[in-house]
């Protein structure tokens, strides 16, 4: 059993999201719910949010799920398109601030499907 579930154009840039993202692959859902909302970091609370919404997925789906055998098979995150900002720069010139942006997904899945 496998329940997914994705956040799309995140304000965050790929690569800090990922840095959260790998602080819970594989591990259970309860210790990565913990983990989570004791991680000091603003994208924390979007992968709590999200993790909390892949267990209630996966509730809804099969109905007699116990959440404590659910573990988190896979969480990864994608490039979202990038907002192109200007700085104003001496003499005229400007800067490039590139505001990137993420598609999160994480699937939960029973203890048993878990390989490795």
């Amino acid at each position: 059993m496998e329940a997914t579930a994705r956040v799309k154009y995140v304000r965050i840039t790929p690569r800090k999201a990922n840095q959260i993202l790998e602080l819970i692959r594989g591990k259970d859902v309860e210790s990565a719910t913990n983990i989570l909302h004791f991680t000091p970091k603003n994208g924390a609370k979007i992968a709590e949010k999200l993790l909390k919404s892949a267990v209630a997925n996966a509730v809804n789906r099969e109905g007699k799920v116990r959440v404590a055998d659910l573990v988190v098979r896979t969480a990864i995150v994608g490039a979202g398109p990038t907002m192109k900002r200007f700085l104003p720069r001496a003499q005229g010139r400007a800067t490039p601030l590139l505001k990137r942006t993420s598609h999160i997904t994480i699937t939960v899945g029973t203890r048993d499907q878990v390989r490795g």
